[in-house]
């Protein structure tokens, strides 16, 4: 039985958790690896370069929206897709744990199962919008 109570404030732990994720890894792919840096990398996994800066933009939107609580059902839907291509370019072929050379999957997987349970859960407490989709 879910606890109408507290699920609220959980769905709100959970939604920001994820927002501060994905900013910290928007974070780190503009200012650690820049993005034309990013750009490069993507360029060598075979991608187009010009995803990198997709990605960053959906990376930043996605983690302000969550933190927000801003339609973070339809975030946290958009997000992802974006974990699921760092699965099948990056850490897929490193294994499935994260302390794997390259690092793996597992981490990931995680990220999505939460993603996964915002999208059910939606906003919850304190959240700029309250009725999801």
């Amino acid at each position: 039985m879910i606890d109408q109570r507290t699920a609220p404030y959980a769905a709100t732990i959970l939604r920001v958790s994820l927002g501060i994720l994905f900013l910290a890894h928007a974070g780190l792919k503009l200012f650690f690896f820049t993005p034309a840096g990013t750009a490069q990398f993507f360029g060598s996994l075979g991608l187009p370069g010009f995803l990198a800066y997709i990605v960053i933009a959906v990376e930043l939107i996605g983690g302000i929206a969550l933190i927000l609580g801003y339609h973070a059902r339809v975030a946290a839907l958009a997000l992802i897709p974006i974990l699921l291509g760092a699965v099948v370019t990056v850490h897929g072929p490193a294994g499935f744990f994260f302390t794997n050379p390259g690092g793996g999957w597992e981490f990931l997987a995680l990220w999505i199962a939460g993603l996964a349970a915002v999208a059910l859960l939606g906003e919850g407490a304190y959240a700029v919008t309250r009725r999801g989709l």
